[in-house]
């Protein structure tokens, strides 16, 4: 992720082509965790990048992105819940370690969408 976000978007662009803004962050082999743990399964759930990110409908159709809301620093069990259900889009914040992809069917992959997170470009104002 760009440590800053005030970038201009350039229209008509495709990601992954020169002059590019949006850029994918693929999280994969992505099971199954339950309310206080990462697995529950044969994967275990995994943690979104510490970023701020666009999650496309069609990104996620069985994940579901999912928050600890364990705020008490002396109490170390975790208590996950859904933030963004499977099958379904939003706008997702992690700070790398309270955010995790948690998967309905075992072994998924997510594709979430970041600005460009400094990556070389070849020109300016390409379309």
């Amino acid at each position: 992720m760009a440590l800053g976000l005030n970038k201009i978007i350039i229209a008509n662009s495709t990601s992954n082509t020169p002059g590019s803004y949006l850029q994918p962050v693929v999280i994969s082999s992505i099971g199954i965790g339950n309310n206080t743990s990462m697995n529950a399964g044969t994967l275990i759930s995994q943690f979104v990048p510490a970023g701020m990110y666009i999650m496309p409908i069609t990104a996620g159709g069985n994940v579901a992105i999912e928050v600890n809301l364990n705020t008490n620093s002396t109490n170390v069990a975790n208590n996950w819940v859904t933030y963004i259900s499977s099958n379904s889009g939003g706008t997702v914040f992690s700070d790398g370690y309270n955010v995790r992809a948690n998967a309905t069917v075992s072994n998924q992959t997510l594709t979430l969408l970041t600005v460009n997170g400094g990556n070389a470009v070849v020109g300016t104002f390409l379309s």
